[in-house]
């Protein structure tokens, strides 16, 4: 794996202040889970430093004012109000797909029970908004605007993926559908929502979500490879947690859809549910025989240079595109 790129650990410094105060604005009686949830504290409110995340969304928000030549303060509203939508679906997440483990921690609902998580994560995306809202910025407004609607569209990715969990008759165009809405869209924001808070030209914003959206369907397609392939003691998800869930992702797409004897062997311990390890064990192989894993390695690929060229279409500063591109090639080659 690349090493971690340097703009992750200077977002968390530069933004992180900015998070604690936000989160201080919401109920006494949210704020530990929250804590809890963004590593700030163990259950007991005691001081921790577990990890909060890859710090991916809030670094591109700082990047994209950069790369139009603005202080990347400018972005620090966007930046925060990113990762507190970020942290909202994941809060919401755990839930739909019952997970008790996130960051090798139990899950808050695990903890605290499903309404408190519930609650959680609505009010992180309440403040979310308010704080973009407030941005000592004249852009502050469209930023927020554009910021809901990527937010809508990741909701409604969700509802999609629920609907199609456990459907094995998903067709690859769908599920690509699926994955923007609910990944790359939010991905697209955070990637430019700084440049539209520092004014930038149309143009300009246009290429920055242009780059946020193929890296959000690289991200998606190396998340679907971790989820059926992806190390547990790294991913701190269980082995092969995609086909647990039956979930109608990337590489289980692709294998149905090149047909013939191994993807109808896999379609029916689909469909019949896998309850042994070496169901899934099985099942896995099967995605890739029929080449499902080298289908959705292949659109991660083809993302990354997506993303990569769309920088540059635009006279952006060159050393946050530097940047930038490191952060695309560490989504690619990341195992967790």
């Amino acid at each position: 794996m690349d090493k971690v790129p340097a703009v992750l650990a200077r977002a968390q410094q530069t933004c992180g202040g900015a998070l604690r105060r936000a989160v201080q604005k919401l109920p006494a009686e949210i704020i530990l889970p929250v804590s809890y949830h963004l590593g700030w504290s163990d259950a007991e409110g005691n001081p921790a430093s577990s990890s909060g995340g890859k710090g991916i969304r809030s670094a591109l928000c700082l990047l994209s004012a950069e790369a139009v030549g603005v202080e990347a303060a400018v972005a620090v509203p966007a930046a925060t109000a990113v990762e507190l939508v970020h942290n909202f679906s994941l809060l919401h997440d755990d839930v739909i797909d019952d997970d008790r483990q996130r960051r090798h921690r139990p899950t808050v609902w695990s903890l605290w029970g499903i309404g408190q998580a519930v609650i959680a994560g609505d009010a992180l995306l309440s403040l979310a908004h308010e704080v973009l809202i407030e941005a000592p910025s004249p852009y502050a407004f469209d930023a927020a605007r554009r910021l809901a609607r990527a937010t809508s569209a990741m909701i409604a990715g969700q509802a999609q993926d629920m609907a199609a969990e456990g459907c094995h008759s998903v067709s690859l165009e769908a599920c690509e559908a699926t994955e923007k809405a609910k990944t790359a869209e939010l991905l697209a924001a955070a990637a430019s929502l700084g440049a539209v808070l520092a004014g930038a030209e149309a143009s300009w914003v246009e290429t920055l979500e242009r780059y946020g959206t193929e890296l959000g369907m690289a991200f998606q397609a190396t998340d679907d490879i971790l989820g059926i392939w992806g190390d547990s003691a790294v991913t701190g998800k269980p082995a092969w947690s995609d086909l647990r869930r039956s979930k109608a992702t990337l590489p289980i797409a692709a294998a149905l859809a090149n047909g013939g004897g191994a993807a109808q062997e896999l379609e029916a311990l689909l469909v019949g549910g896998m309850e042994t390890e070496d169901q899934l064990a099985r099942a896995a192989a099967l995605i890739e025989e029929t080449g499902g894993r080298a289908h959705a390695e292949r659109v991660a690929n083809q993302s990354l240079q997506n993303a990569i060229d769309a920088l540059w279409s635009a006279p952006l500063q060159p050393g946050p595109v530097k940047e930038m591109i490191e952060v695309a090639n560490f989504v690619l080659d990341r195992d967790f």
